[in-house]
């Protein structure tokens, strides 16, 4: 009687959840005997966000998003006799017949209201609802996101079980050799600072470039990097940009491929963090474990993220990022900051939440946890 762990977000279109899927199931996998683990994968998971290849897999082409999962999904489990059935995103079946284990990363919809229509918001706290409701534990990524959750949806806190992100073991420095071919692939200059993540309002992009404009002909020729996944619902980052006259000093970089990260965080002389809220702050930590000393907004998460390891500054201040920006571009405490840094990325690790994950997993099964909201 395996565990079934849903892997189905293990997609380009998740890029945030895909790697929490793609690091916790090869995680599991080592801990677990072969023959009592499973994945339910969509018929061509990601080939970028690799799954364990030693592990089987039960075929739902069912997504997420389709309805016909609400029978598709538990068909499939009654079929592989499942013991257990873990979902990593709150879309899910919600009657999956087995004890039900799920994961939450934060609640932005109902934090950020102005940012999604009445509608958007109330699918989110329905399906969360039902989520948590019909899941005998509940894992959340960090204690901000479970107090979130006990004041949002009124759970027992000892239905919700932390267990934290970590930066993937190929997030490590690496050589300045490997940093100049990234550099010259991606036409990067000699000196930048990066900021990696997403677009959405809450990453404060807007005044993180409103900072950027205060400082940026004093400390030339240093470029801000933008980089990662871009939603083309808020086209206004870029729009900012033009309109402070930045296009010589701020270089969007788009998505970029797995295999050019470490380098991208070990080439940047420090990495940009300004959100206004996150679940946990994954690219901190990563770009920790890569030897970039980090800038962050001084936000609960993130201080539970990066410890004493990152020079903190108010997000809601653009004097506040500048100074923070100025200070990183003097340059004069660098290594300390990129050794703190790199102690701090070491005391997460995937084993670690692997093993944590595993012991709910077991809790449930001895129905050790409890049964209601």
């Amino acid at each position: 009687m395996p565990i079934v762990f849903d892997a189905r977000t293990a997609t380009d279109h998740f890029p945030g959840i895909g790697r929490y899927v793609s690091n916790l199931a090869r995680a599991l996998a080592s801990l677990i005997p072969p023959g009592d683990f499973e994945l339910l994968c969509a018929p061509s998971p990601s080939t970028r966000l690799a799954l364990p290849a030693d592990v089987s897999r039960i075929i739902c082409d069912a997504s997420p998003f389709s309805l016909r999962q609400q029978w598709q999904v538990p068909s499939r489990l009654r079929q592989a006799g499942a013991a257990l059935y873990h979902s990593a995103y709150y879309l899910m079946p919600y009657a999956p017949g087995v004890p039900t284990v799920s994961t939450c990363y934060d609640l932005i919809p109902l934090l950020y209201p102005e940012y999604f229509t009445a509608g958007q918001r109330l699918i989110f706290w329905l399906t969360h609802r039902l989520a948590t409701t019909i899941s005998q534990a509940v894992l959340a990524i960090s204690h901000v996101t479970k107090a979130d959750l006990i004041r949002r949806f009124h759970l027992k806190p000892d239905k919700i079980i932390v267990t934290p992100l970590a930066a993937d073991p190929r997030f490590a420095p690496r050589s300045p050799a490997e940093i100049a071919v990234m550099r010259q692939r991606h036409r990067l200059p000699a000196r930048y600072g990066l900021y990696f993540g997403s677009n959405k309002p809450h990453k404060n992009l807007m005044r993180l470039l409103e900072a950027w404009s205060l400082v940026a002909r004093r400390v030339a020729p240093v470029q801000l990097v933008i980089a990662g996944h871009w939603d083309t619902r808020f086209p206004q980052v870029q729009d900012c940009a033009a309109t402070l006259g930045l296009e010589g000093s701020t270089r969007f970089l788009g998505p970029v491929p797995e295999e050019d990260l470490p380098a991208l965080y070990s080439g940047a002389e420090w990495f940009i963090f300004p959100s206004l809220y996150e679940g946990f702050g994954l690219p901190v930590v990563e770009a920790m474990a890569c030897g970039a000393p980090v800038l962050c907004s001084d936000i609960p998460v993130l201080r539970e993220a990066a410890g004493e390891a990152a020079l903190f500054f108010d997000p809601t201040e653009l004097t506040a990022i500048a100074h923070a920006l100025e200070r990183a571009v003097d340059g004069a405490d660098r290594v300390e900051w990129a050794q703190r840094g790199l102690a701090r990325a070491g005391q997460f690790s995937w084993k670690q939440t692997a093993q944590q994950t595993l012991a709910v997993y077991e809790r449930v099964l001895a129905r050790k946890l409890p049964q209601n909201a």
